[in-house]
Parts: structure tokens; sequence; C-alpha cells
């Protein structure tokens, strides 16, 4: 089989220049017709295959000049819809095309600022965006060429930011503003664009909403590269200069880095994005560049595009000479044998073994070579076999479609013709009539010129009829005249459609001979690999053939090699082992006399270092007992300093976390005078008071800390003591440490000053505890299992409830609101059901907690001293039978049509919220390798998806039921459309600001409803000053303003927890 190097060189040269011209015209064709559809008047996105056809041509011709050539012509100034999807087209070049392809577009810098400069000056919407997207582009070329190292993909490692910023700390900071300017320009595109659109599913879905956001997805991609390379800047910058030189860069990316998350949590959101691109998230908080540790937290934000099939016209092209790659595979050098070049061929002379499996390697490389250029040249058959049919079945659907095209214009040709005389009998309104043929005129010619790409010869007569078409305008006045030139005109068209049916049949029946003659030669390459394909089978059995010969002679040499070397290894162990026994018996007699001198000297020594050590050691422990006291004193001090600072004022501590740290406080000094005792007896010995000392410090610091935070939110009178109580135990602490530091002092050191001041710090906290609500702790057993009961009774009845009102509903109701009742209430009985579910995994969950944590006790002596977890648990019983109660009475009224379906919305997602409290309370206590607790979360999944359920079905009817008036303006003038339109601004006005005022209501009710379920109830009657100063527990879901919840006198007071706990 020849290869492609064995053709001729007269022939390829021929093949060359024949295919030169053919090649460059339909690359120029395929360019010109990608553009034309990627760029054009439709509100639709770029179709992916058309721009991906100009990034290949850019690549394919090493520039943009082809782009530009045809991109010059486009009508930019008279449509912002093509303008914006010329930048984006251009975008995707920059990012993706050849690296050439830069120079190019800046050469055109100006004509994409004077576009830009022109539809910002207009009030069109897409012209804004034009504005800032041209703005964009022009500051990305700037800064790619003015820094070639960065590609405009903005790929680039940490290495080449680093070669690109330099050594100069002014060209850092330089860089970093640009980059600044860069990610400006990236963030107001991108909320332009989400600025115009309405974030909702609807419009993200609409081609015009796709429109607009196609060109955010470059946008995301060049974002996560410009945070991450400021990032690396910024920290580098801090690591060189001062805090306060940057703090105006700090600033600045503090705003962008806000900006960008906005921006990709929106992103995020919309559907048309998440089948496109992996949109990475942000940190919560951006980094710490104070500290340069942050740098090791911060990773870079990933973006990933979605792979999508690649165009079935694509030709492949071939990326490698075969010749050349299989040339240097026939050269195969002989190679010898390491052992025989070391040591010489056995018996003086070339072993036939040596030769023949010398010879069998060179055949194997040959044949491996000739095999791998097989393959290689088989592929290459098959590859441009495959992209000929590939191309000529694209051009045969190019045929179809233009014939499907040519025959709807027909038609409408055939409407317009009908249209015309209709309209030739109107006599009554000339000037009506005249503007509506000027109009068919105009609509004529566009669809004329749609047929001008393909049929050349028409143009002539397109033109011909638009001359006629005018005559026929301007001759309107006879009627008799019009209806003449009217149906030579159709006669004309006829003929003109007929002669286009004649030429596309003629162009098809030419394209179904052209296919069989590719199909039968396709066949006959077929079968010519098939017989490459047995070619190879059969050497790859003389290959295995060899193989194994080759494997047998080389395990033989193996095994000979082997057996010499463990021989010599003998040989050599054996003198070795001589030798060293005679080494041994010398140096044990050298030894023995040496260590008879040396231990006596040594013994005397270790006698007097033993002394020493002993001297040293009692130092050492008073010099570590002196560096914690220091430590210790220090986190004292910084405790104290706390409760001066105004910062401190906002934290908020609970009285029952400061009793709790005064109890392990009074703990610590216990076992600090313990260790104190410990220490005067053995001073060789600290440990004991080491740790003492540390924990002591640590508790005693925390328990001034959290006693201030308490006074915060403690009256008065008891908010003085507690601080002076405070000051008290830091002075007493830190009296006790300093008598600790010195020797003079040490053995009357006595912390019993402390204990006793903070004893009064720990009275004080129980004082200011809550009185707790009116239900007794014997109590607590029995009312969890009433709740619990009451619950599963409560939902039970709204099941049957609902029941009743399905019948009932079937008896009263037909057609579409019948339907609506069905699918609302069905919904809310499944809700029902899980709920219950949710309640029986909620009591099973409990008795595994009970029975696990009770122990000796019984199950009301848990529930009493675990008095919190038992009101939390009745409390979000209690809020998961009143939310089934006002579900059901919300759904009766919805079908009874007196209420309203956003109170059915409301409860759904109270009963969401009541549940998930439920599941809280009931967590608290688990194991998080139970099962009960899997099954309990898998229940409130289940809830969640029924009450979303149920929102869905409510919203849906309620679009069914209600009725939405069509909008009728024909009959309005234009003073009339004006007042009607500034009655509805009023009207948007006047809704807008009663919105406002309905949330600052909610707003008050949530104040309310936190207080309420935060203090009891008999501490807001008597009026003291807890009831104002206990903080709200985490928020709920707000209750409508129709509903009223019930009591919550039973639910404790939780104090929020404390920024020290």
């Amino acid at each position: 089989m020849n290869t492609i190097r064995q053709v001729p060189s007269r022939v390829k040269s021929k093949r060359t220049e024949t295919n030169l011209g053919a090649e460059r015209e339909h690359f120029d064709k395929q360019q010109l017709s990608s553009i034309s559809k990627a760029i054009n008047s439709s509100e639709t996105p770029v179709k992916e295959k058309h721009a991906r056809r100009i990034i290949l041509g850019t690549h394919r011709e090493k520039g943009a000049f082809t782009f530009w050539s045809y991109a010059l012509g486009l009508p930019l100034a008279s449509s912002s819809i093509i303008s914006w999807k010329f930048c984006h087209v251009l975008h995707k070049v920059l990012r993706d095309g050849h690296h050439n392809s830069l120079q190019d577009c800046i050469r055109h810098q100006s004509n994409i600022t004077e576009t830009g400069a022109l539809w910002g000056n207009l009030h069109d919407r897409y012209g804004q965006l034009v504005a800032l997207y041209t703005k964009l582009l022009c500051t990305k070329m700037e800064f790619h060429m003015k820094h070639p190292e960065i590609r405009p993909n903005l790929e680039a490692s940490d290495e080449v930011l680093e070669r690109a910023a330099g050594t100069d700390i002014n060209h850092v900071f330089q860089l970093t503003v640009e980059v600044f300017d860069y990610l400006d320009a990236e963030l107001k595109l991108a909320e332009a664009v989400i600025r115009q659109l309405n974030t909702s599913i609807a419009i993200s879905t609409t081609t015009s909403g796709q429109c607009r956001l196609a060109p955010l997805i470059q946008v995301i991609q060049d974002c996560s590269h410009l945070y991450h390379y400021t990032v690396k800047l910024l920290f580098k910058l801090h690591a060189c200069l001062p805090a306060d030189t940057l703090q105006g860069h700090r600033d600045r990316f503090h705003d962008q880095f806000h900006s960008l998350k906005n921006f990709l949590n929106k992103a995020r959101d919309m559907l048309y994005f998440k089948r496109l691109i992996q949109i990475p998230r942000l940190p919560d908080s951006p980094p710490n560049f104070l500290h340069a540790s942050a740098l090791a937290e911060h990773v870079k934000p990933v973006v990933v595009v979605e792979d999508e099939e690649p165009p079935d016209d694509d030709d492949p092209e071939p990326l490698i000479e075969v010749s050349e790659v299989t040339q240097p595979s026939m050269q195969v050098q002989p190679q010898f044998d390491i052992f025989d070049q070391t040591f010489g061929p056995p018996n003086g002379g070339f072993d036939d073994r040596d030769v023949q499996i010398d010879n069998l390697r060179r055949e194997i490389e040959m044949l491996k070579a000739e095999l791998e250029r097989i393959k290689t040249e088989a592929q290459r058959y098959i590859t441009q076999l495959k992209s000929q049919i590939n191309s000529l079945e694209a051009e045969l659907e190019e045929q179809r479609a233009q014939k499907q095209r040519a025959l709807v214009e027909n038609e409408q040709l055939r409407m317009e013709l009908e249209t015309l005389r209709r309209l030739s009998g109107e006599h009554e309104n000339l000037k009506a009539t005249f503007m509506e043929a000027e109009k068919r005129a105009q609509a004529t010619e566009m669809r004329y010129c749609k047929l001008k790409e393909k049929h050349a010869e028409l143009v002539s007569n397109h033109a011909e009829l638009l001359r006629k078409s005018a005559d026929t305008v301007k001759m309107l006045s006879a009627s008799q005249q019009t209806q003449e030139e009217v149906a030579r005109t159709k006669q004309q068209l006829a003929f003109e459609v007929d002669r286009i049916k004649q030429e596309a049949d003629m162009k098809l029946e030419e394209q179904k001979f052209e296919m069989d003659n590719l199909k039968s030669e396709l066949e006959e390459r077929r079968a010519e690999v098939l017989r490459i394909q047995n070619s190879l089978q059969s050497n790859e059995k003389a290959k295995d053939t060899l193989n194994s010969s080759l494997a047998a002679l080389q395990e033989e040499k193996e095994a000979l090699l082997h057996s010499v070397s463990e021989r010599d290894a003998e040989l050599s162990s054996l003198r070795q082992s001589a030798q060293l026994q005679q080494l041994s018996l010398q140096q044990e007699r050298e030894k023995s006399t040496r260590e008879l001198s040396e231990l006596q000297g040594k013994l005397q020594e270790k006698l007097s270092r033993e002394e020493q050590l002993q001297q040293k050691l009692l130092e050492e422990q008073f010099a570590l007992l002196q560096g914690t006291v220091t430590e210790a004193q220090s986190i004292i001090q910084d405790a104290v300093a706390k409760l001066d600072d105004p910062l401190h004022v906002r934290c908020t501590s609970s009285p029952d976390y400061l009793v709790n740290r005064a109890e392990a406080t009074l703990g610590s000094v216990e076992k600090l005078k313990q260790g104190h005792t410990d220490y005067l007896k053995n001073m060789a010995d600290a440990s004991s008071l080491l740790r003492a000392v540390t924990q002591f410090s640590h508790l005693a610091a925390d328990t001034i800390v959290n006693g201030s935070a308490t006074a915060h939110m403690a009256p008065t009178d008891h908010a003085d003591r507690l601080t002076e109580n405070c000051r008290g135990c830091a002075t007493q602490s830190l009296q006790f440490l300093q008598e600790l530091k010195a020797k003079s002092t040490l053995q009357r050191a006595d912390p019993a000053a402390i204990r006793v001041i903070v004893q009064e710090i720990l009275q004080l906290g129980q004082e200011l505890r809550p009185k707790g609500s009116d239900i007794r702790q014997e109590e607590l057993g029995d009312l969890v299992d009433k709740e619990m009961a009451a619950t599963s009774a409560a939902i039970e009845e709204a099941v049957r409830r609902i029941d009743e009102m399905m019948n009932q509903a079937r008896k009263d109701t037909t057609g579409v609101k019948l339907e609506v009742n069905e699918r609302i209430l069905n919904s809310c009985t499944d809700l029902m059901k899980a709920i219950h579910l949710l309640v029986l995994a909620s009591t099973d969950l409990q008795k595994e907690i009970v029975e696990g944590g009770r122990g000796a006790a019984s199950v009301k002596e848990f529930y009493a001293r675990n008095s919190r977890w038992t009101e939390g648990l009745i409390s979000a019983s209690k809020a998961v039978g009143w939310g089934a109660t006002q579900m059901v009475e919300s759904a009766d009224k919805v079908v009874l049509h007196t209420g309203k379906y956003e109170e059915l919305i409301v409860c759904s997602h109270e009963i969401a919220a009541s549940t998930a409290q439920l599941v809280a309370a009931s967590k608290v206590k688990a194991d998080r390798s139970s099962q009960k607790l899997s099954a309990l979360q898998q229940a409130s999944r289940h809830v969640n998806e029924m009450a979303a359920k149920v929102v869905a079905s409510t919203k849906t009817g309620q679009e069914q039921i209600e009725e939405k008036d069509t909008m009728d303006f024909s009959g309005l003038s234009l003073i009339k459309l004006k007042k009607e339109e500034m009655e509805s601004q009023v009207k948007v006005l006047e809704l807008e600001t009663q919105l406002g005022n309905e949330r600052m209501r909610l707003g008050e009710l949530r104040k309310k409803h936190y207080e309420l379920a935060g203090v009891p109830l008999e501490q807001i009657a008597e009026g003291n000053g807890f009831a104002s100063t206990a903080p709200p527990p985490s928020p709920k879901p707000s209750k409508p303003a129709i509903m009223k919840k019930p009591a919550l006198a039973q639910k404790p007071s939780l104090p929020p927890k404390s920024t020290y706990s």
C-alpha cells in the first residue's frame, strides 16, 4: 500500500494548485455564513456552533483578518441587537481565538469605540449595554497588549503572574490598579444586564433574556481569574508595603468582592446558567490581607463550562504527517548486552543465542514500525472518508433547507398577491390603501433579498417587480389599471417560482447522483479497511510467537546469570566474615583496657554532675512557674481590659453560662491550692501547679469576660455589683499570681480570697437566672407525652376534615374549580400524612434518647433533669398541632371561596418551619449514627417536599381560577394613552407605598412575636427588667395577620449564646 510520501511530487503539486482556490473559497463562504448567522437582528442568543466555526477560522488563518473583513460591513449603527451580538462574538474571538487575533482587533479599536459612543448617547436598552461592553473590550485589549505574558483567556499560572508583576514594587502596584479597572469593567456590564432583567425563571428561559445573559458566561470566566490575580497581587503588596498605604486598595477590593459575590449568587439561581456552566462559590468574607497566613486559606475559584456536542459539519484536519512519524521508527539501532560489553562473550566468542536474540529484536522493532505505519495510514483514510461524508451530508441538508425556504417564500408571495387583489377593490380611503401597499412592497423587497444569496439571476427580475409594485402604488386611483398590473405581476411571480422549483429539483438530482457515487466509494474503502485489519491480525499472531520464543531465551539467560552471581556472592561473603572475626578480636582486647580506665573517671564526674543537675532542675522548675504565672497575668489583664473596651458593650451572655463558668472557676481554685501544696512539698516537680495555674487563668478570664457580658443585659443594681465583683476577682487573682512569682512570698500565697469573690459572682448569676414557667419539673415528663399525643390527634382530625371537604367539594363544584379544589385538598392530605409520620419518627427518637441517657433514673427524672430540652419539645409539638389546625381552616376557606390562596401558602410555610423546629429539638440529644435520627431527617425532607407541593398546587389553582383581562388599546388616541400611562404610574406608586407599609408592619409583628416567645408571660406582666433586655430567639417564619398564635406561656426563656461561650 502506498503512503502519502510515495505519491509523485508533480501529482501533489497539481492537486495542491487545483484545490487551493476551492478550499479558500469554501473557507470564505463558511466564515461569511457563520458570521451572518451568529450576528443578526433576531433577539436570540448566539449559537455555539457558529461562534466555534469563527474561532476555528482564526486558528486556521492564524489571525482575525477574515473576521474583520466581514464584520466591518455589518450595520452596527442601525441595530443595537446586532452591535450587542457583535461584541459577544468579538469577546469569544479574543478569549478562544488565535493569539494573533489580538493584534488584528487592536487595529480596529477605533471602530469599537465609535460604536460604543454612538449607542451610549441613545436611549436604548441594548444601546446602554453595548456602550458598557465596548468599554470592557477596549480595556481587555489594552491590558493584554501591555502584558502579553497573560493570554486573553486569562488562564495563566502563578509563575506567569509573578513574572508579569516583576520585582519592582511600583510595577506590582500599577499592575494591581489595572487588574482592578479590568474587574470593574466586567462587573459593570454584569450589573447592567442583571438590572435590566428580572431574575425569575420565566425571564431567564425566554430568548430575549437569554440574548442578554449569553455574554455573561465569558464575564464569569474572566472574573474568576481576575479575582484570583487580585488576591495574589494584594498579598504580595502587603508583604512589601505598610498596611496604611494599601487601605484604598483594600476598600476597593472589598467593594468588588461583594459585587462579584452578589452577581455570582444571582447567576447561580438562574436556570439558563445551570445547564451551561458551573459557577464557583466565593467565601463568606474577603481574605484578611493583614495576615500573611490567610493566603494558605485562599482557594482559586474554578469555572467549569459544560461540554457540548461538536457540530456535524466540522471538517477534521490531519494534524501529523504519517511518513514523518514512521520514518524514524525504521531506523532501529542494534542494542548490545551490557553483560557482554563488560565481561566479554562467553567461551571467548559470540553466543549463537545472543545473535539470534538481537536478530529477533530487530525484526520485532521493524514489525512494530510497519504495524504502526499501517494503523496510522488506515486511520487517516478513515478520517478523510468520514470528513467527506459529513461535508456531503451537511451540504445536502443545506440544499433541502434552501428548497423548503423557497417553497415558503412562494406561498408567502401567493398570499401577498391575494391581498393586493382584495385591496385593489377598495376606493373609499386612498391614503390608507397607499400606506398599506407601500408596506407590502417593503415586505416583498425584504423577501426577495433573502433569495439573492443563492439565486443571483433573480436580482434583475426582483428589481423589475419592485418598480412595477411602485408604479402600482402610484396608479391606485384607477382600479382597472391596478387589477391588470396585479394580474401581470402574479403571472411573472408564478413563472419565476416554477423556474426556481425546476432548478432546485435539478440540483437535488445531481446531489443524489453524487451521493450514490460517494456511497459506492465508501463501500470500497470499507472493504480495503477489512483487508488491512486481516493483515494486522496475521502480524499480531507472528508477533506473539516471536515474543514467546524471545521470553524463553531471556529466562534461560537470566537463570545462568543468577547462578554465577550467587557463587560470587558466597565467595565474597566467606572472605569478609574471616576478616571481620580477626578485627573483632583485636578491638575487644583494646576496648577492655580502655573501659577500665574510663569507668573510674566517669564515676566521679557523674556524682558531681548529679548535684549540678539537681540544682539546675529546681531553678528551671521555678523559671517555668514564673513564665506560666506571667502568661496567666497577661490573660487576666487582657480580660480586665475588655471591661472598659467600647466594642465589648455589644457582647452579651446568659446567666446560665456565667454560672457554669463560675462553678468551673471554683473547681480550678481548689486544684490551684492543691498544686501549690504539692509544689511546696516537692519543688523539683511543678507540673501539677503549672497545669492548675494555666487552667485557673483561662477560667478566671472567661468568668470575668462573661460576667461583664451578662451585666450588659442585667438590671442596673445587679450590673454594677457584677462588674465590681469581676474587677475584684481580677485584682485578687493578679495579687495571688504576683505572690507565686517571688520565692520570698511563695510560702504565704493563698487563693482563699479568690474563692470568696468567685462565690459572690456565682450567687449573682443564680439570681439573674430566668424564673422559668409555671409548670413543675415533675409534670414535664407527662406533658411531653400529652403534647405529642395531642399533636397526633390534631393531625388525624385535620385529615378527617380534609376528606369531608373533598366530598363536599365534589358535590358543590364542577369543572375547573373541582379540579383545582381536588388538587389542593389532595396535596394538603399528603402533607398531613407526612407530618404524622414525622411525629411518629420524633416520638421513636425521643424514646431512644430517654432510654440511652436516663441510666438508672426514671423517665420523669430524665425529663426533669433536661427541662430546657423538654420544654423545647413541648413548644415545637404545640406549634405543629396549631399549624395543622390552621391549614385545615385555610383550606376550607379557599374551597368555599371565602379565603385567600395566600393564606394557604403561608400556612404551608409555617408548618414546614414548625416541623423543622420539632426536628431540631429532637436531634439535639440524639446520636449522630442513630438509624431513627436518619428516619426523622428523611421524614423532615418529605414534609418539606409535600409543603412545596401544596404551595405549587395552590399557585397553579390560583392562576387557573383568576381571569386576566386582555388589554386592548387599539381604540385609544395618543392623548388618552398618555393619560392612561400616568394613571397606571400613580397606581404603581400607591401599591409600592402600601407594600412598604405592610413590610414595616410585618417587621413590628415579628419583633413582638419574638418578645412574647422569648420571655415568660409572668415577667411581662410584672414589668421587671428582664422582659425589656432579653433578646429574641432564633427567628421563625412570620404568620399572617389574620391568624392568632396560641399562648406560649409554657415556653422557657432561652437567652442567646454568648460570644465567649
